[in-house]
């Protein structure tokens, strides 16, 4: 018997979409290696189930995007945060800065939480997937010249009209604050997109001729995950590297505790 393919790869519409249909999360990192190491310009995002989709937070709560709640969510959260950031807390440049703040402490945001690192979104997507105990999990692959692309396609098109205010453009964020040492850890960066549009829809509605992968999505059965936990400990990818505080060192610990061959 003919052992089973390490990938299958679907799509090439024109959209730009493309599945990667993994037989073994052994084979993310063979395919990483091999077609992507070359490619700087994507950035990468881990789900623990693989039928999630790339929604924020804040839209599964209010699902009407002209809803005015977002603002005023905001600004409960500025006026909240009153005294509990330290004794001489930085500037926050703008709005994006405090979506950030609040994406890392538990806060509904508008923003999803991406990676520079492919095995950092390899982590998120196999510790949660170990708790849902999900039959698959997902790492998104999103190139970022080609939001850039679309951006200005959709700016410069009068047809396409502002949702408050706003083209529908995907933002991608990087915040220079030096509040969040969870960010700089997990080499981490932001996107924030139109009010209620996941960004495979965004590419269906604006990418048509696409000959690039511009957004990959790999379906990576969970098997032997904790054996992936593992490896990824051996590549020093785990809570007190991703975490630097106590909760880290702590779920570090447990994991010690709960994975053979973990420490």
């Amino acid at each position: 018997m003919s052992r089973p393919k390490k990938w299958v790869i679907e799509g090439g519409d024109g959209t730009g979409i493309y599945t990667v249909k993994l037989s073994s999360w052994k084979w993310f990192s063979d395919y990483i290696n091999t077609k992507l190491l070359d490619y700087t310009g994507f950035i990468y995002r881990g789900h623990g189930d693989s039928a999630w989709l790339l929604e924020p937070t804040l839209d599964r709560v209010l699902d009407d995007p002209k809803s005015n709640l977002r603002e005023k969510h905001l600004t409960n959260f500025k006026y909240e945060t009153r005294g509990r950031r330290g004794a001489n807390p930085p500037n926050m440049d703008g709005d994006n800065d405090w979506w950030a703040l609040g994406q890392h402490n538990g806060l509904l945001t508008p923003l999803l939480d991406w990676s520079h690192s492919p095995f950092v979104a390899f982590y998120f997507a196999v510790e949660k997937a170990l708790e849902l105990k999900s039959k698959n999990c997902s790492v998104f692959c999103l190139f970022e010249s080609s939001v850039e692309n679309i951006n200005d396609k959709i700016i410069n098109d009068k047809s396409i009209e502002k949702v408050n205010g706003h083209k529908p453009t995907i933002k991608i964020f990087k915040p220079l604050s030096d509040e969040n040492d969870r960010l700089v850890s997990q080499r981490g960066l932001f996107t924030r997109g139109p009010n209620n549009i996941d960004i495979e829809d965004w590419f269906n509605t604006h990418q048509k001729d696409s000959k690039y992968m511009d957004v990959i999505k790999f379906v990576i059965p969970c098997k032997n995950l904790q054996d992936a936990m593992a490896y990824l400990n051996r590549m020093n990818i785990n809570p007190s590297t991703l975490f630097p505080d106590l909760s880290g060192a702590s779920q570090y610990c447990n994991f010690s505790l709960n994975i053979t061959n973990y420490k």
